[in-house]
């Protein structure tokens, strides 16, 4: 070129430019070192946090008040009470055949009440009874508990017969009560059961991401509730049934709630936290108490009393525990969104 002028960064020719950087090194500060050090920079947006529209929740939480919970753990005990009794009666134990009948009828009638006092008025509890479909838990329970309520009451009356002034009436219930009672514990695991189902049917986070393995812990609690019952109510040569049912409930109940936690994923959170993980400490300390205590409880009348009224209580910190755990859980919108991500990630599909 004219002038002597020789370009550095490379030689201009037919074929292009030729020689272009050659021999050139990258040095620090150049473009190259830039890009590591960005690539060693902390991340500058900050994690996303779960927030809805107006700091809304993404779903509503049941419009249930603890009328809900008191439900759900009195149709246990009657549920568990009712099996109890028929088994009593079949075996010859009169007073723990007793306890058994006069408590389910007692708890099936007051959680009756509590269902109709949450619906507010007698007649929408009436209107369930104008279909019957089998998709929907709320109409398979209504069902299961117009078969169950007149035969725990029938059995109930075989234990008052001496009260009732018509000897006509007396001998009718003198032999329709066995008929019943065992009526009745057919229907008792559904009893027990059937609410479980029903709140898992939701939309709420924590009930839904249980519903494989809550059925389990709600009979497993219905068993501990009865067998507490009637460890308190029959003298301890007539109470080896409730200790036993008391004990295999238990454990089914601490083993089906350690499976449905490690299976919930990020839904379990509000089970340990808050009113709801208090509650649940609770259950299973007391659980486990009673389970303990029944172990002993043929020795003496006081420790018996004493696991009775533990078991009593831990199946309803239970039912109370889990029924705030998913109002909790209903509140913060992660509980949903979270675990729909991880869906659309297992099934291939990338998250928007």
């Amino acid at each position: 070129m004219s002038g002597g002028f020789t370009p550095k960064s490379g030689t201009v020719g037919r074929d292009g430019v030729q020689n272009f950087g050659e021999g050139r090194t990258a040095m620090p500060g150049t473009a190259g070192g830039r890009r590591r050090r960005r690539s060693a920079e902390r991340q500058m947006v900050p994690d996303a946090e779960f927030t809805s529209y107006y700091g809304r929740p993404v779903v509503k939480a049941a419009p249930w008040t603890a009328d809900i919970p008191a439900y759900l753990y009195l149709g246990g005990l009657a549920g568990g009470s009712s099996l109890l009794a028929a088994g009593a009666d079949l075996t010859g134990r009169p007073a723990l055949r007793r306890t058994g009948r006069l408590g389910a009828f007692a708890a099936i009638t007051a959680s009756l009440g509590l269902l109709v006092h949450d619906l507010g008025r007698p007649s929408r509890a009436l209107n369930m009874l104008r279909v019957a479909k089998p998709t929907s838990p709320m109409s398979v329970g209504t069902w299961i508990l117009t078969g169950f309520g007149p035969m725990a009451g029938l059995a109930a009356a075989g234990e008052l017969r001496a009260l009732i002034p018509s000897r006509r009436l007396r001998r009718v219930i003198e032999v329709a009560d066995r008929p019943a009672g065992l009526a009745a514990a057919a229907l008792a695991p559904a009893v027990a059961s059937y609410t479980a189902a029903l709140i898992a049917n939701t939309a709420t986070p924590t009930w839904h991401a249980g519903h494989r393995e809550l059925p389990f812990v709600f009979v497993g609690s219905a068993a501990v509730a009865a067998g507490g019952l009637g460890m308190l109510g029959a003298p301890v040569d007539q109470a080896g049934p409730a200790r036993r049912l008391a004990l295999g409930g238990a454990l089914l109940e601490l083993a089906a709630e350690q499976r449905m936690e490690s299976s919930m994923g990020v839904a379990a959170e509000p089970l340990h936290q808050g009113h709801a993980g208090l509650l649940m400490k609770l259950s299973k300390a007391l659980t486990a108490l009673g389970a303990l205590g029944s172990l002993f409880a043929h020795r003496d009348r006081r420790i018996a009393a004493a696991s009775g009224v533990s078991l009593l209580a831990a199946s309803a910190c239970t039912r109370f525990g889990i029924f705030h755990a998913g109002q909790q859980s209903a509140q913060d919108p992660k509980y949903t969104v979270l675990p729909q991500r991880e869906r659309l990630g297992q099934d291939g599909h990338r998250p928007a």
